[in-house]
């Protein structure tokens, strides 16, 4: 069993064992979820895809190449190689 105290202000420090089992680090959000009986489940809080939607918008879209032009592109970069 791990214990931990509440501080006169409610918090709470995770001890080390549980963080590093739920994989969580600072910033890192938790969930609390009410069970029967008086307990608590605590889970990491996991991203799902939707929450990452829109994440590289800023990042220049590329469009993309065909495996003939990837083929050219090694072929160039050989060329200029081997004149070195």
């Amino acid at each position: 069993m791990i214990v931990a105290k509440v501080t006169s202000k409610g918090q709470v420090t995770i001890p080390k064992k549980i963080r590093e089992f739920l994989n969580i680090d600072a910033q890192d959000k938790i969930e609390f979820t009410l069970l029967e009986q008086g307990k608590v489940l605590i889970t990491s809080e996991q991203n799902s895809a939707r929450t990452l939607f829109g994440m590289l918008k800023h990042r220049k879209l590329i469009e993309p190449v065909s495996v003939e032009q990837m083929d050219a592109a090694v072929q160039d970069m050989r060329k200029k190689r081997t004149r070195k």
